[in-house]
This record gives C-alpha cells, sequence and structure tokens, in this order.
C-alpha cells in the first residue's frame, strides 16, 4: 500500500484515495473471462493490475472528495470484523481509519458518505464497533444510496451473508437516522458539483459519481467497471452482474461517452495508478495514466 494518500486535482476539488487492501486470487470469479492470454494482449496495461501468472488484482478503496465545504466518501470498502464468506474479506484487520487520518479526513468531518451500489466490498466501514454494538462510522454524514437500489435489496431473499451485511453495515445507519434514499433514474445533483449518475447492470440501481468543478470533470466507477482491462474488452462481464447484458452496454456507454474528453476516470477498484483518460483506437480503448498531484 502507498505510504501516502494518492490526490487528484480536478478544478477546484481535491479527490483522495484511501486505501483498504489489495486483493489477488478474485480474478477467476469476478471476471472468468479475463485469461491471462487475453490481459497479457494489453500492453498498455499498468504492471500492477496482474500477478506473476497473468491474472488480474484488484484494489479496495474508497475516494474522499472535497469539493467546497463539502467532504464526500464515495463507498467504504469491507470493513474490520465483518464475518464474511469471502475468506479474502472475513475478519479484517486494516489501518483504513488511520489511512483516513493520514490522509486529513476525521471521521466527524464528513458531510456525505454515497454508496455506489450495496455489495459486501462497498458498505463495510459504513459503521465500526462502539461497546460492542455496530454504530455509524461518521457521525454527522448524511448516507446515500439511490432507491432503485433500496427498492431491489428490500424485493430480494437474502443469503446469510448478505443478511450479515445489512445486519452490520446498513440497519445501524437505518436506525440512526443516516440513511437517505435518492430518486435516481437520471443524473441527480447531491453537491455542488457532484452527480449520481443511474449506471445500472452490475445492480439495478448501481450509481457512479459525476464530478465537475472549474471546467473539468472526474467519473468514479463503481462497479459498472472493475479493472482496467475492460476498457479494451467491454464486453468482460463480472460474475457478480445481476444482468450482464445491461452492465456491457452501461459500460460501453461510459466509455464512448468520455473517451478523448478530460474525463478522469477513476476505477473504484482499478491498482494503481486508478485514474487516467479514456482514448480511442482502432482496436477499443485504453487507460493512459494521469499523474497524481
Amino acid at each position: 500500500m502507498p505510504s501516502s494518500p494518492t490526490q487528484w486535482s480536478v478544478g477546484d476539488v481535491v479527490i483522495t484515495r484511501v486505501d483498504e487492501i489489495a486483493l489477488e486470487g478474485q480474478g477467476r470469479w469476478l471476471l472468468p473471462d479475463a485469461t491471462p492470454e487475453l490481459v497479457g494482449a494489453q500492453p498498455w496495461l499498468d504492471p500492477s493490475s496482474t500477478d506473476e501468472d497473468g491474472e488480474i488484482r484488484v484494489s479496495v478503496h474508497s475516494f474522499v472528495v472535497d469539493i467546497a465545504d463539502t467532504r464526500v466518501i464515495v463507498d467504504t470498502g469491507v470493513g474490520n470484523g465483518k464475518v464474511r464468506e469471502n475468506p479474502a474479506w472475513n475478519d479484517l484487520d486494516t489501518e483504513y481509519l488511520q489511512r483516513l487520518a493520514g490522509a486529513g479526513v476525521s471521521p466527524d468531518s464528513v458531510d456525505l458518505v454515497v454508496t455506489t451500489h450495496i455489495h459486501r466490498d462497498h458498505v463495510g466501514w459504513n459503521t465500526t464497533v462502539r461497546e460492542g454494538l455496530w454504530e455509524p462510522t461518521f457521525p454527522r454524514a448524511r448516507y446515500l444510496t439511490s432507491r432503485t437500489e433500496w427498492d431491489f435489496w428490500a424485493s430480494q431473499e437474502l443469503s446469510a451473508d448478505q443478511e450479515r451485511m445489512f445486519a452490520d453495515s446498513i440497519t445501524p445507519i437505518r436506525q440512526a437516522g443516516q440513511l437517505d434514499v435518492v430518486t435516481a433514474e437520471s443524473a441527480v445533483e447531491i453537491a455542488d458539483g457532484i452527480e449520481l449518475i443511474p449506471t445500472p447492470g452490475h445492480t439495478p440501481g448501481h450509481v457512479s459519481v459525476r464530478i465537475s468543478s472549474a471546467g473539468e470533470t472526474a467519473f468514479i466507477t463503481g462497479d459498472s467497471m472493475h479493472h482496467p482491462v475492460q476498457l479494451a474488452h467491454p464486453s468482460l462481464c463480472c460474475g457478480a452482474d445481476v444482468d450482464p447484458l445491461l452492465a456491457r452496454r452501461t459500460r460501453e456507454l461510459i466509455l464512448s461517452s468520455i473517451a478523448d474528453t478530460n474525463t478522469l476516470l477513476l476505477g473504484s477498484h482499478f491498482t494503481p495508478p486508478t485514474g487516467g483518460h479514456v482514448e480511442s483506437t482502432t482496436t477499443g480503448f485504453v487507460l493512459v495514466p494521469a499523474p497524481a498531484r
């Protein structure tokens, strides 16, 4: 993990990546068709994005967005001490809160927490244990999720692991009165210069985050993309996509809309360098890294 925070400037906005964990050995289920041969055929990919066997690597991190007087965290990772079926996520003990502090972020300085979708690796630090109870990590924040996402999960028969996720990471913020369900069937502004953009497919109510300031733009993917190889092959779908065909169409729309522009693409699971600009080529899209400041 980097020893110091990684930050980008977008107009007057500062976006900081705060790392939780790096994951290896997840590629077989995450992107089943991203074979080492297919991935190895993309010479523009950063070496950090694969292991020595050519299997994809991914990262779990948050983005902290500081814009004017508003501080937003986009997704909160897996969390410490959470019982999860995936061994890579089970009962973690990371220095995530210390890394937040190292980036100058105290829990009570956060105004908004955006949940791109309700999956176990995106909601975990919503809560921490205090006196044996799961309580909101960010005591002043409003926690936002889309209404479509909320309604989808409310209609599902949950697995035991999903029930644990709701019990330890969602229900406590709702009981604390800090959960806001936002209608996001089209772009909706949640703070000055910050919009939720509907990007369905991975889940029905999945949203990405668009940040605009002083003529510059950034786009935080959430799980509309998991790995940069999906720029070259948007047809590569995640094993956890609820609607793979829609996920592919969404990914293609995102890439075609921001290619060859000044939009900074920030991958919610991209290993460093994490951020870059999408450029079109005769064979597909590539990611050109954007230097952090």
